[in-house]
């Protein structure tokens, strides 16, 4: 089979609360994947199969691979615009983020996430993702969603 990729994008504003910043007055690095968390969410709830979907489903999909680079610190007050990408869906979820500054458009954070599909009952790791995820991304395509990017 050969592995299908997606175009399917979304985008997101949000503002670096105080509580994320270290004593260096930049987003302590933990924070960042808490903000790729956020837009994966908005990203899933857009598409209609968010986690309570996928848990409803029977599924679990844990986070097994994740990647980023760093490129400068955001900090407090900064609006950030976090862009996902889901870039493959059969046989997994791969998701790339960009995070860049709104006001300037520099990057500041790239970053991937991979995760697979678990059966809660079981709790064997599925090798080629539910069907009723791949109807849902596939749906989505149809309908054309393709979110604007957002503007700061």
């Amino acid at each position: 089979m050969t592995k299908q990729y997606s175009q399917l994008r979304y985008s997101m504003v949000m503002e670096v609360p105080f509580f994320d910043v270290d004593s260096m007055d930049i987003v302590w690095h933990g924070h960042y994947v808490k903000y790729l968390e956020i837009a994966r969410c908005a990203f899933l709830s857009a598409i209609g199969y968010d986690y309570n979907v996928m848990k409803a489903n029977g599924y679990g999909w844990p986070i097994v691979h994740l990647q980023l680079k760093y490129v400068r610190p955001a900090v407090f007050g900064q609006k950030i615009l976090i862009d996902v990408l889901l870039k493959e869906y059969e046989s997994c979820l791969k998701f790339d983020y960009v995070i860049s500054d709104c006001a300037t458009g520099e990057k500041l954070t790239k970053a991937s996430t991979m995760q697979v599909a678990v059966c809660m009952k079981t709790r064997d790791t599925q090798y080629q993702t539910p069907e009723s995820w791949v109807k849902a991304v596939k749906l989505a395509m149809q309908n054309g969603f393709a979110q604007e990017k957002k503007s700061c």
